[in-house]
């Protein structure tokens, strides 16, 4: 009887550890310094240890600045790196039960913009247009070639370079993007742009890519 419960002690231990070992956490932990250039190995596992305390997980960075984990899931965590910038990482599951690893890196100067990247859990970076294709202009602005006013058509021309920012879902599997060209218009042009803007862009994690979920005309 005593080897059966310890057979299964050892069985269940084994089993927690290899639920552990898929967390985000670990996989945070074990990232290559060369993509963490703000936050040291001990930085990582210090912003861990603190929140799984229930503590403020802010700590000293590489460049003397101040960053903070805001959130950690077991398959989920964000950080903010500086005052303008932040950093998400998700993991998701394919088709043949491996894992993939989803990254945003977003700035803000003030208009934010991310950039989307995946990885093996093993930190080998895979090409992103294998798992998403990203939204384009016409996604988040819809401006009919019939409009007449010069003042809006003007302001369309403003809108020259496609700013985006990205959020990956702690509690779901799904991808927004949040359309913020308007960010760096001037004020009265953005404004002319209002009723032609489309709701954020939502992707859903499904057999292994991200889909379109939804798009708004509103």
């Amino acid at each position: 009887m005593m080897k059966k419960l310890t057979m299964f002690l050892c069985l269940a231990c084994a089993w927690m550890c290899s639920l552990q070992a898929q967390e985000a956490k670990t996989f945070f932990k074990n990232m290559p310094d060369s993509l963490s250039p703000l936050l040291t190995a001990v930085n990582r596992a210090d912003c861990i240890d603190f929140l799984e305390s229930k503590m403020k997980a802010e700590v000293t960075n590489r460049f003397g600045g101040k960053s903070e984990m805001t959130e950690l899931a077991p398959d989920y965590i964000r950080i903010q790196m500086t005052p303008q910038s932040s950093w998400q990482m998700k993991l998701l599951a394919t088709n043949d039960s491996t894992k993939v690893i989803c990254t945003v890196s977003t700035a803000c100067a003030p208009a934010c913009d991310s950039d989307v990247h995946f990885y093996t859990t093993g930190w080998e970076e895979l090409p992103a247009s294998s798992f998403l294709t990203p939204p384009v202009m016409k996604d988040f602005l819809s401006l009919p070639d019939t409009v007449m006013d010069y003042e809006v058509r003007d302001a369309g021309e403003q809108a020259d370079m496609l700013l985006m920012k990205a959020d990956l879902s702690a509690k779901d599997n799904t991808l927004t993007f949040t359309f913020t060209t308007t960010d760096y218009m001037d004020k009265e042009a953005a404004e002319k742009l209002k009723p032609y803007l489309r709701r954020p862009v939502v992707y859903v994690w499904k057999e292994g890519n991200y889909e379109l979920q939804a798009t708004s005309n509103e």
